[in-house]
Order: C-alpha cells, then structure tokens, then sequence
C-alpha cells in the first residue's frame, strides 16, 4: 500500500529492531531498550502505546475545562503498562490461568479548580476516543498482503 494520507507507515529492516515511522509530515523513531536487543534511539511499543492514551487523556480533559472555562492549568498523566494474571484481577471474568494486559493510569490536574471540577475532569479523562478503543473490540485486519 502506498504512503497514503491517513495511514501510518512503518518501516523497519530485518536486522535489529529499529523502525522509522511516518504518520503525515511527523516522523518518529521506535527502537527497543539495549536490555532487550534493540539500540535504544526510540521508545518501545508499548511506550508509544501508553503515549497515545495520555496524550489523549491529557487532550480530552483539556479540551472539556476549556469549553467550561474551568480554571485548568496542566495536566501530567503517568502510565505503566503491565500483564497480569486474570486471577490476581478482582472484576475480570476470564480463566484463571489467562494473562491480561494491565494500564495503569496516574492522573495530576493543577490549577484552582472546586472539588466538583476535579471529579468531572478525572472521569471525562477515561472517555477519551483512545481509551474507548483500547477497552472495546478491535478487529485487526489485513487489507493488502506483499507478494515475493
């Protein structure tokens, strides 16, 4: 598939893992850590991951206190992500036996917000566009394939 407006194209060869990525005229490096055979020169997947889901949440909340006209003045999301064994999750419902990938999200508003304000920006945070996708059903789909 061509460099087509509204995709993300990433490149990478098949030595190492260093990947070159575009998403329009923005382009950004992933790599993994020395530890894990990688160089290093970008954040891994998962961090990139856990960047787009704060990014997100810090942009959804921001948004909200400026439609408001809430005195918001930053926001800091901290992320992890982590698995987990679903029997170690309280209000999972899978097998005992399953992995679960776990997120961890740290919130920090600042500013001299009520404490009304403050609740309803620390839910709005969850109902990002990001956030929604990641807690539904994805459907992952291969729409062209490369031919040797």
């Amino acid at each position: 598939m061509p460099d087509a407006e509204g995709f993300v194209v990433v490149r990478g060869g098949a030595k190492g893992f260093v990947q070159e990525i575009s998403a329009g005229r923005h382009h950004l490096v992933a790599d993994e850590p020395v530890a894990s055979g990688g160089t290093d020169r970008g954040p891994g997947p998962y961090d990139l991951l856990m960047s787009a889901l704060g990014s997100c949440m810090s942009m959804t909340i921001a948004l909200y206190a400026r439609t408001k006209q809430w005195p918001l003045e930053n926001v800091v999301i901290r992320l992890r992500h982590s698995r987990i064994y679903a029997k170690d999750c309280k209000d999972c419902v899978v097998r005992d036996d399953t992995r679960l990938d776990r997120i961890d999200t740290a919130v920090e508003l600042s500013g001299p917000l009520t404490a009304e304000q403050h609740r309803k920006l620390m839910e709005v945070a969850h109902k990002c566009p990001v956030h929604r996708t990641l807690t539904s059903e994805i459907e992952i789909r291969e729409v062209t394939t490369s031919t040797p």
